[in-house]
């Protein structure tokens, strides 16, 4: 069973392995930002990020939820507002995913948790949101035409990846 919750404790260890050792899910997400990192930091960085989130209530409408797959933390789900090459006047949510275990990609789980997430934030006054990535990453973009997210900015050749250009995209879907 996939559920979106809050950040616990024992979570903080799984993003240190994911940010320093489990490094492959970052090929997708953002490949042109290397950032290099250590242990040390990284779980320093994700206790205060954990304490500045665990006691949130629950009337708080979230940023960011975990993803768990039959107990197990699979990755995250969040959303952001800057587009970054694009204009947001409207201060719609960009959803962002990451599934950083390799197993839990193609299965769905991607899919649903977008979907799930989706009508969390409409249940908390959101009818539009954007996603994002470049042309490469062809598993979101699946996800991304799956759910029914129309294509609405193209940047050509703005994403470089190995030496290759691709393409930055913007979608959105109104609910």
């Amino acid at each position: 069973m996939l559920l979106l919750r809050d950040m616990i404790e024992s979570d903080i260890e799984d993003y240190v392995r994911w940010f320093t050792k489990e490094t492959e899910w970052e090929n997708w997400d953002s490949p042109w930002e290397t950032v290099e990192s250590c242990e040390e930091e990284e779980r320093k960085y994700w206790k205060e990020y954990y304490d500045s989130v665990k006691d949130l209530s629950a009337d708080v409408t979230r940023r960011k939820y975990e993803i768990e797959l039959d107990g197990v933390h699979i990755g995250w789900i969040c959303y952001y507002k800057n587009l970054g090459y694009a204009e947001n006047k409207e201060n719609i949510p960009v959803i962002g995913l990451d599934i950083p275990c390799k197993e839990n990609r193609k299965n769905g789980c991607g899919t649903l948790a977008f979907r799930m997430y989706m009508d969390y934030l409409k249940e908390h006054g959101y009818n539009s949101f954007y996603t994002q990535t470049w042309s490469g990453n062809l598993a979101m973009v699946r996800v991304a035409e799956k759910l029914g997210f129309k294509e609405v900015y193209r940047k050509a050749n703005h994403r470089e990846v190995n030496g290759k250009l691709y393409d930055a995209i913007t979608w959105r879907l109104d609910i």
